[in-house]
């Protein structure tokens, strides 16, 4: 564009400023690209079953309802089933609430289906040996110091014990995660065995809270899923069968509505954006009266000074709105590890094209008046100062 040494002079003519209104809208786009990229993985992931090589069984009504153990067998005398297993979510605290980790009892075969954890086989069958046993993940045994024969006093906040919160664990087995980049996540974890919680707690017997399903075909998942979930229709324990990625996302938004929350708090920060900006370009354009009118006076039409305008305001917020985006697909890839799974660890392709239309329509709503001033502006008013 000829005239873009133009726009650039006029952007920084007042550069403290500019720099300014820059660092707001590269902190609104950052904090887009992070919020938004969670917005995008937990409405996209785990929409279908198919091709999925592992299922996840849990109630249709809520996560927080147990299944009855009974369904075990009768979803392994489903073809295309290879193997079964459960866990039932404990929900117990190391000392301090702060110190919270997922823990939960599983059966004797959990680490069987688990694959993407390494542990040796002589600490799985210690666990399935020791009633009172524990697994926990090496980040977990680092964080407290825990070694392989240690005593870990589990309290309970759901499930006591003989009318006690002391939940003894003897710690058995020590497991890594194979996949590096969500190693930091899953290695916070404890499982104790179901059989000595289902014995030993007060309230709730022969209940799990979900089931995980190794298929024999991953063409075979959405088959299977619905032939498992036909096994409880129209019972007061219907299941619901779905992949893992949309499991732990129901788990989550059992939480909170991640959608509703980040959509409030953009909606927030891009009207403020709105408002600051605007201010900023109105108040550029009325401090350049004088220039404008002279550059009508050497001949530059309404519509050139309209677009000039224009431009700036869009150069503006898309410099700012780039750089934003940019930093957060920098800062996705090394903070996701540290956040149990809520941050992705990508900027996905839908967030870069909501962003790049974002910068358009906010550049486009912030110039207008503006540019309409510009444009509408008279040459001899302007230079009498009128």
């Amino acid at each position: 564009m000829k005239y873009f040494s133009l726009i650039w002079a006029q952007l920084f003519r007042s550069r403290t400023r500019t720099l300014f209104t820059l660092l707001s809208i590269v902190t609104a786009f950052l904090l887009f690209g992070m919020l938004d990229s969670v917005r995008v993985a937990f409405a996209s992931g785990g929409n279908t079953v198919a091709g999925a090589n592992r299922l996840v069984v849990a109630s249709r009504l809520s996560i927080t309802q147990s299944l009855p153990i009974r369904l075990e067998p009768q979803i392994r005398q489903i073809e295309g089933v290879q193997d079964v297993t459960y866990a039932m979510w404990f929900g117990g605290i190391y000392q301090d609430q702060k110190n919270f980790f997922p823990n939960f009892s599983v059966a004797p075969n959990y680490f069987d289906l688990m694959t993407e954890f390494e542990i040796p086989k002589d600490q799985v069958d210690a666990f399935r040996n020791t009633r009172t046993g524990a697994i926990v993940g090496e980040s977990l045994a680092k964080q407290f110091g825990w070694k392989i024969g240690d005593t870990i006093p589990l309290q309970a906040t759901i499930f006591p014990r003989g009318g006690s919160n002391d939940w003894p664990l003897q710690l058995v087995g020590i497991f890594k995660s194979k996949n590096t980049a969500t190693a930091a996540n899953e290695e916070r974890q404890l499982m104790m065995n179901w059989k000595y919680f289902d014995e030993s707690n007060d309230y709730i017997k022969n209940q799990v809270s979900w089931y995980t399903v190794r298929l024999d075909n991953p063409d075979h998942a959405s088959r299977v899923a619905q032939a498992i979930d036909a096994i409880s229709a129209n019972s007061d324990h219907e299941t619901k069968s779905q992949t893992e990625s949309a499991f732990q996302q129901a788990f989550i938004k059992q939480f909170a509505d991640i959608g509703m929350i980040v959509t409030s708090i953009m909606g927030a920060v891009f009207f403020t954006l709105l408002l600051l900006t605007g201010n900023t370009m109105a108040q550029a354009v009325r401090e350049r009266v004088p220039e404008l009118a002279t550059l009508k006076t050497l001949g530059f039409t309404d519509g050139t000074m309209l677009m000039l305008v224009m431009v700036e305001s869009i150069v503006l917020v898309g410099l700012g709105g780039a750089i934003g985006l940019g930093l957060a697909a920098l800062a996705l890839p090394v903070m996701a590890p540290q956040t149990m799974g809520l941050l992705p660890p990508h900027v996905p392709a839908q967030t870069w094209i909501v962003g790049l239309v974002l910068i358009v329509v906010i550049g486009l709503v912030v110039g207008v008046l503006p540019a309409l001033r510009a444009k509408r502006l008279k040459i001899v008013d302007a230079l009498a100062g009128r």
